[in-house]
């Protein structure tokens, strides 16, 4: 099928899709959920064979870990699709009604945006996660993965669109773009006539091919050079156990910590706890010229190099760190501000007055207090799964959820009001002629 189709397709689906009702979504997502387990030896099958190429290719471990599936994985996907089926209903909502002095009622309702787009690379779980969450707004999806998980992500748009088939509901509420070619992936990103927001999931350069090519309005996600501030009132036990986690639980995600800052007045208590830690996890630390020394001397047998300039700006998405040494809460807000990407940032602390001028002044999606950064995810979050991650401020920001998937609209509701003429309009009315 064609990308026009595709887009008219997508576009019809999208008008009957806004009218579905609550019920009629939630047993859906029910049924879609049921059916991914009933059918996981389909997809597992299908997953085999991109993880195959995909080692054949020599695709890194933590890359090759997003891509494959298991029996639990496939089950943690339909969880996804039955708790976004609890979570209340948008759509519909109003969400404010005023009267005006002429009798009429001004208000504002919650709609679906229409067509999403979304480009995304080696992580099939985003598949089931988009369409439970595009589906519950009203909205149609096209998909647009990577090769690398094509297998994966046909087979389980297959049995999608099987369970609306089954269900009597538009089947192209759902689509995907089968063909990986670059030459397609331009053309999608100019299809404006049919889709009304393209969101990218995956590294920077996917972001910012897709920023500076789309004719479509883009909500930028993914790219996580996330950090963790020791300040120097830190409790160092707790610093150790958040890094490793926030580091090593899984090194392929963007809300692993990639960047650890740590305050002078500490250094040299708290080098020794986490090289030996990040060391047993076998963790590259790439540090500056304090740090290394300091962790060289608590712990020579750490995996210890000296970091460059570009060491602060990386996301490894590996078993790699970069250190920084500072001397203030504000020389370490100035240098998170300076290389992160806007996702998530922690401080570990015991003054309330530094923890409260890092959430503050750190700019960034999601600013932690004695956490790990690894909780930014809409699950986590309590939105039942997440479309994406955004990274700037317009329209959404941090874990999308079913919200972030919305607009608004104004109703008018009236009683035979007709506008005045210009002799009764309100003094403080900006002029246009169009009006």
């Amino acid at each position: 099928m064609d990308l026009e189709e595709i887009g008219k397709r997508a576009k019809s689906a999208s008008m009957e899709g806004a009218g579905l009702s609550t019920e009629q979504k939630n047993n859906l997502l029910r049924r879609a959920a049921a059916d991914l387990v009933s059918r996981s030896n389909e997809i597992l099958a299908a997953n085999s064979e991109d993880v195959d190429r995909a080692v054949k290719n020599g695709m890194k471990s933590s890359l090759l870990d997003r891509l494959r599936l298991t029996e639990g994985r496939i089950r943690s996907m339909a969880d996804g699709l039955e708790k976004v089926a609890s979570l209340d209903d948008p759509i519909g909502s109003v969400l404010s009604m005023n009267k005006r002095p002429n009798g009429l009622m001004i208000g504002q309702k919650r709609v679906p945006l229409g067509v999403i787009g979304i480009i995304y690379e080696a992580r099939p779980n985003v598949t089931a996660d988009s369409f439970a969450l595009t589906f519950k707004t009203g909205n149609t999806v096209i998909l647009k993965g990577g090769s690398d998980a094509i297998s994966s992500n046909t087979a389980i748009v297959r049995v999608l669109r099987r369970s609306l088939a089954d269900a009597g509901l538009p089947v192209d509420m759902i689509q995907l773009i089968e063909s990986v070619d670059h030459e397609t992936t331009q053309k999608f990103m100019q299809m404006d006539e049919y889709v009304d927001l393209l969101i990218p999931r995956g590294g920077k350069n996917l972001i910012q091919a897709v920023r500076r090519n789309s004719s479509i309005p883009v909500i930028e996600t993914g790219t996580g050079n996330c950090h963790i501030y020791v300040d120097s009132s830190a409790d160092i036990d707790m610093a150790v156990r958040i890094i490793v986690n926030a580091k090593t639980q899984r090194t392929g995600v963007c809300n692993a910590c990639e960047s650890l800052v740590i305050h002078s007045g500490i250094l040299n208590q708290a080098a020794g706890p986490i090289a030996e830690a990040l060391t047993e996890k076998n963790v590259e630390i790439r540090a500056d010229e304090r740090a290394y020394d300091a962790m060289k001397k608590a712990c020579p047998e750490a995996h210890l190099t000296h970091a460059s300039e570009e060491d602060f700006g990386t996301e490894y998405l590996d078993l790699i760190i970069s250190v920084k040494t500072v001397d203030s809460t504000d020389e370490a807000i100035a240098h998170i501000n300076r290389y992160n990407t806007g996702h998530s940032e922690s401080i570990i602390t015991n003054s309330w007055t530094d923890a409260q001028k890092f959430l503050d002044r750190v700019d960034a999606a999601a600013v932690y207090l004695n956490a790990s950064t690894r909780f930014t995810d809409g699950g986590e979050f309590g939105f039942g799964a997440e479309i994406g991650i955004s990274t700037q401020k317009l329209h959404a920001r941090g874990p999308m959820g079913l919200l972030a998937l919305t607009t608004t609209k104004y109703i008018i509701l009236g009683n035979g009001q007709i506008r005045p003429d210009s002799a009764g309009s309100s003094a403080a009315e900006v002029p246009c002629r169009d009006r």
